[in-house]
């Protein structure tokens, strides 16, 4: 992990969080175990990209009185691209269950490496909601800037970008795209490998979530 920071992205540094990024790193943790650890972290990560999601105060009635408590002003949306991101999704959903989910399918051109958009979709009143977009591998950073793209032309007021591991050129990438949209990961790498992986990174995280 580099200590370089970069204006606009926050690394996650919490000890559970190192313990975590390492195993998924391990290329002997199986499917199961990687996809728990993937859940897990993504929840830190949340914890800490939805720091500034926006609360107002409200009244609670408790068993014995009245007490002053938090609604949310803005629904939440998560967006995982398509298909490691829904890993994410899974995770974030456990600490906040009320969250709606869109999609975004992406695959990226192997030759090229640019994306090719194949799916879009967003729950109903997205476009009044603070957007989560999810993508546990932030790379070439390609995809996720047109990701958050698509959804900048839907409207959306408030958006946050969570990843697990990014590179250092996808960030300034996506920082150059959406310059206006923090980033949030649990690991920072310097590198892209000729095929565009993030080195040392973790390998592909869709195939390690899914066992393919």
């Amino acid at each position: 992990m580099t200590e370089q920071p970069i204006n606009g992205f926050h690394l996650v540094r919490h000890p559970i969080a190192d313990l975590k990024v390492t195993a998924l790193r391990d290329k002997n943790t199986p499917a199961p175990e990687f996809r728990r650890l993937l859940q897990e972290l993504s929840q830190l990560v949340a914890y800490e990209a939805l720091r500034d999601f926006e609360v107002e105060s409200c009244r609670v009635e408790t068993p014995l009185a009245p007490a002053r408590g938090a609604r949310p002003v803005r629904p939440l949306v998560l967006v995982p691209v398509l298909r490691a991101g829904l890993a994410m999704a899974d995770g974030i959903l456990r600490i906040f269950p009320s969250a709606a989910v869109g999609h975004i399918g992406m695959f990226r051109n192997e030759e090229t490496l640019e994306p090719v958009s194949y799916y879009f979709r967003l729950p109903p009143g997205a476009a009044g909601a603070h957007v989560l977009l999810l993508d546990p591998m932030l790379a070439t950073g390609n995809s996720l800037a047109a990701a958050a793209e698509k959804l900048k032309k839907e409207g959306i007021p408030r958006m946050t970008c969570a990843c697990i591991v990014a590179s250092r050129p996808g960030v300034e990438r996506l920082r150059a795209a959406q310059p206006d949209m923090p980033i949030f990961g649990a690991a920072l790498d310097e590198a892209l490998d000729a095929r565009g992986y993030i080195t040392p990174g973790l390998g592909d995280a869709g195939d390690r979530i899914f066992g393919t």
